[in-house]
């Protein structure tokens, strides 16, 4: 067994495992009150040997609505105890997160101003929040410790205090947000006095704290030389980022970023890595001076993590995408997982049932695996054919795209399973009639419509480019009508050797993605030319003529091809259950998914 499998001592207690399944959020909730959802969630991870789990943080005080289901520390009670009871029998200790996040909340629920330590407007928001005085700083102390002894009350075995990158309490901490003459001048002084109202409310439980040890912002915010760490606390999670710079990269990072952060604050109490740690082996080589490892997006991709550890299996990769696990976002989604479809849908999704006889998948990309590993699970004989050399599909070409490699990790790991679990795979075959087994089609999509005019001029589709189809000379134009990870990507990848404009409808470029604003910086340092507003309506030999949708104006934009990247159409095939691509080209997520629900059904 690893040690990053086996038990650790954490304040007064045993965790089974050294893995810390982290506070984030779900969009779980029912209201403000942690619901049965939660609890089939965190569920999950201790039957998967999560050593702990920090529930999704709670907000202390009724002024905190940072986002529509956030929970509310005083609505929490009847969760934190279900949630007790469904994990104690796996051993996983179970800690309850609470956290204010002041003026980096939300004033769009409770329609009250924001608490903040100084009359900061947030960078992001620029909402300007207004300065606490004696009474909030009393009421929130309070908020904090009544919270922390109603979790106590609960059967929490502890709480974690959230001083990190979005809180009130790193505010005050740092000289970015905290300008206060007074006592709370001394920006370590509210964290301390809360240290203290917590620990008296839970007594010899555990105490944990997350706290922001470099903002990002060396000028005037928090350092790892200047962070305040207190005492009378088990264990630290020290933690980077603020609104001033970014703390939850994506594919393009690489994980474990935090190690020396967490390495420097090691002297201090047991520490605790965090930082898109996905990799078993670099947490393996972490405890060499943390005491646990936070590997909360691994655990979503994977459930089991730790029992694979254990079992010395491969548990499916986490890619660092952030593409369902990251839920801030107006429509509420539900905490998912690209590559584990079922993660946040506990309540509802099936459990496999045993099967027999004989099925044909056709197509190996993400939708046909998928379904192929389920079916092969339950114990059917599963023959797969793929008309490509490789298996992997669509998941392979956007691999090729500009920083997002760790995509082909996912059907790398579905290519290993199926060979394991015997399915039979041919490829460089294209199977045009079924034999009378049920068919599971997962055969893709071809290129969609254009709404341009082609006069003489070369336009390529996106695929064939990323497949490596030759360019002619010249500088070329990206048409993104989509506004999603494959033309910034695919223009960023070409500007290393040539000029290229990528032309969208849109006021910004990439408007579907998280990052809309590291995208951008990206492209315009790779040399590339934002045009904006825009679609093309000619493609000539040497040019394309682009208008403005808002005004009509055309202009011309030199360019020896176009490389189209629309909307993709389900490619033709034989009679079957129809998965993927082969229903409606969507993401890599409604593919897994699809294949999924066709094996459970059949």
């Amino acid at each position: 067994m690893t040690r990053l499998a086996g038990p650790v001592r954490v304040g007064g207690s045993t965790a089974p495992s050294r893995v810390l399944f982290g506070p984030h959020e779900t969009n779980l909730a029912r209201g403000r009150a942690l619901a049965g959802r939660h609890v089939a969630y965190y569920r999950r991870r201790a039957e998967g040997g999560a050593g702990i789990i920090v529930t999704e943080t709670a907000s202390v005080h009724p002024s905190d609505w940072p986002y529509e289901r956030a929970p509310l520390a005083a609505e929490c009670g009847p969760g934190w105890t279900s949630i007790v009871d469904a994990c104690r029998p796996h051993g996983t200790l179970v800690v309850a997160s609470l956290g204010h996040a002041g003026g980096q909340g939300s004033s769009a629920y409770h329609q009250s101003a924001l608490w903040a330590p100084s009359r900061v407007p947030d960078p992001v928001s620029r909402e300007l929040p207004m300065e606490m005085e004696g009474p909030e700083i009393a009421a929130l102390i309070g908020g904090f410790r009544a919270a922390a002894a109603l979790a106590a009350q609960s059967g929490v075995d502890g709480v974690e205090i959230d001083a990190g990158q979005y809180s009130l309490l790193r505010q005050f901490c740092s000289g970015l947000t905290n300008r206060r003459t007074d006592a709370y001048g001394d920006r370590a002084r509210l964290l301390r006095e809360v240290i203290a109202a917590v620990r008296e409310a839970i007594g010899d439980r555990i105490l944990g704290l997350r706290l922001a040890c470099d903002d990002g912002a060396p000028w005037g915010g928090i350092t790892p030389e200047t962070a305040p760490v207190p005492g009378g606390i088990d264990y630290l999670v020290p933690v980077r980022g603020s609104a001033f710079a970014g703390s939850r990269p994506d594919l393009r990072t690489e994980p474990g970023f935090n190690l020396d952060l967490c390495r420097a604050m090691s002297g201090h109490t047991m520490t605790v890595l965090q930082g898109s740690v996905v990799d078993p082996a670099l947490a393996e080589r972490a405890l060499d001076f943390a005491g646990l490892v936070e590997m909360t997006r691994a655990q979503i991709a994977d459930p089991d993590l730790v029992r694979h550890l254990r079992a010395g299996t491969d548990p499916r990769p986490c890619v660092l995408c952030n593409q369902k696990c990251r839920v801030r976002d107006p429509r509420n989604p539900i905490v998912s997982c690209i590559g584990e479809p079922g993660s946040g849908h506990e309540t509802e999704d099936p459990l496999p049932r045993a099967g027999s006889g004989e099925v044909l998948v056709v197509g190996g990309g993400p939708a046909g695996l998928e379904a192929a590993r389920v079916l092969a699970v339950r114990g059917f004989d599963v023959e797969l054919t793929e008309r490509a050399d490789r298996l992997g599909g669509m998941v392979r070409v956007a691999a090729r795209l500009a920083g997002r490699d760790r995509l082909a990790r996912l059907v790398d790991w579905l290519e290993t399973e199926v060979r394991r679990l015997g399915v039979r795979i041919s490829t460089g075959v294209e199977t045009l009639a079924a034999d009378g087994r049920p068919v599971i089609v997962a055969t893709g999509s071809l290129p969609g419509p254009r709404d341009y005019v082609v006069d003489g001029g070369c336009v390529l589709d996106v695929v064939s480019v990323l497949d490596g189809a030759a360019l002619p000379d010249g500088p070329v134009v990206v048409h993104d009508p989509l506004g999603d990870w494959t033309g910034a990507g695919v223009a960023e990848l070409l500007a290393a050797g040539r000029r290229v404009t990528i032309v969208s409808p849109d006021p910004v470029i990439a408007t579907q993605v998280h990052d809309i604003a590291a995208v951008n910086a990206r492209l315009q340092r790779a040399g590339v030319a934002l045009v904006k507003r825009s679609r093309p309506r000619v493609v000539r030999r040497d040019h394309v003529v682009v208008e403005d949708v808002l005004t009509g104006e055309c202009r011309e934009l030199p360019c020896a091809a176009v490389i189209h990247c629309g909307h993709r159409l389900p490619r033709p095939a034989l009679p079957g259950t129809a998965i993927g691509d082969a229903v409606a080209p969507r993401t890599i997520h409604e593919a897994v998914l699809d294949g999924r629900r066709a094996a459970v059904a059949l």
